[in-house]
């Protein structure tokens, strides 16, 4: 009987938590604000070209930027098909961001969440992926408004290479 009320008594609290707290308010970055809208990615994936569409727009109370990425319709025919949703946030206390990655390769990769950092007009994210660590890297040029995204892997003799290099630049104004 005890341990039903004392599981009564913590769910009631648990209730009394959500119930009262409220969503933070929306996440303002003058950066990964200009990642929203509708993106031409165009580029090269280990070696070979790639086509994207891009789609970003904030998304859950604006605390993260979604993008959705997939393979354009217009790609040439042998091109690979690839599809990915991103998810970018910020963690205020630890004063980093925060990437969540699901694409068509499955959970075992989108368990992995990426941390990183803002230097000036880029943000530099950390993958630590069980074969080894990733960067991603998101790179905006102000004046032509267009990003650069750099994908970097670490093989295991420690070198790092380029494992993919795009250019993202604005289809549609939205």
């Amino acid at each position: 009987m005890e341990k039903a009320l004392l599981i009564s008594w913590l769910f009631a609290i648990l209730v009394a938590r959500v119930a009262s707290a409220q969503a933070p308010a929306a996440w303002q970055d003058d950066l990964v604000n200009h990642l929203a809208g509708v993106w031409k990615l165009e580029g090269a994936v280990m070696g070979r070209e790639a086509h994207h569409e891009v789609r970003a727009e904030w998304v859950l109370n604006r605390q993260f930027l979604r993008m959705h990425e997939k393979t354009a319709a217009s790609a040439p025919s042998g091109e690979h098909p690839y599809e990915a949703i991103w998810y970018i946030g910020y963690d205020a206390p630890s004063e980093r961001y925060v990437v969540h990655l699901l694409d068509v390769f499955g959970a075992r990769y989108s368990e992995t969440l990426g941390y990183g950092t803002r230097e000036g007009n880029s943000l530099r994210l950390v993958f630590e992926y069980p074969d080894g660590p990733f960067h991603t890297t998101y790179r905006w040029s102000p004046q032509q408004d267009t990003w650069q995204w750099l994908l970097e892997q670490k093989d295991k003799n420690g070198k790092w290479s380029t494992f993919a290099d795009f250019k993202l630049t604005r289809a549609t104004k939205e």
